[in-house]
């Protein structure tokens, strides 16, 4: 929220990704008591966490699902593509690359050492290699807590 409403959003390059609706939005969801704000790690419910993953951006969270199929690590921003982490190449848009490169490794602990259990936030791929939680939820609606297929 720091950044989505600081200074950096007085250069076109860096406020692309936002619109004033949305940030507005976000804004209104605190008001009306929706939003929590965790400085670094954090307690959401039980099973599941958010932990801090710098980067791409200062705040950064990635959250921590315990599921039967171990933690699943939905990394959101910090790795964008699966070939982000897998193979040490940070998005374009990156505020701080050694601090994202160590995140990478930090989403991998978080999985407990199962790279396969990391989900990145934009992949298209992630529809491919998980399964539709119900036929007519395929491409919209995706089980994150079963074994990926590759």
């Amino acid at each position: 929220m720091a950044y989505a409403t600081g200074p950096c959003m007085c250069e076109d390059a860096m406020k692309g990704p936002f619109t004033a609706d949305h940030v507005c939005d976000m804004v209104r969801h605190i008001y009306s008591g929706r939003v929590q704000f965790h400085n670094g790690d954090g307690y959401v419910a039980p099973g599941i966490t958010v932990h801090h993953v710098p980067g791409h951006s200062k705040g950064l969270q990635c959250v921590r699902v315990m599921t039967e199929n171990g933690p699943v690590v939905v990394a959101a921003d910090a790795a964008h593509y699966y070939e982000n982490f897998e193979q040490r190449k940070p998005f374009f848009i990156t505020i701080d690359v050694e601090a994202t490169l160590k995140s990478y490794d930090r989403l991998t602990e978080l999985a407990d050492g199962n790279m396969r259990n990391v989900v990145p936030g934009h992949d298209p791929m992630v529809m491919k290699k998980y399964p539709a939680w119900k036929p007519d939820t395929d491409g919209i609606v995706h089980r994150l807590d079963v074994p990926r297929a590759d």
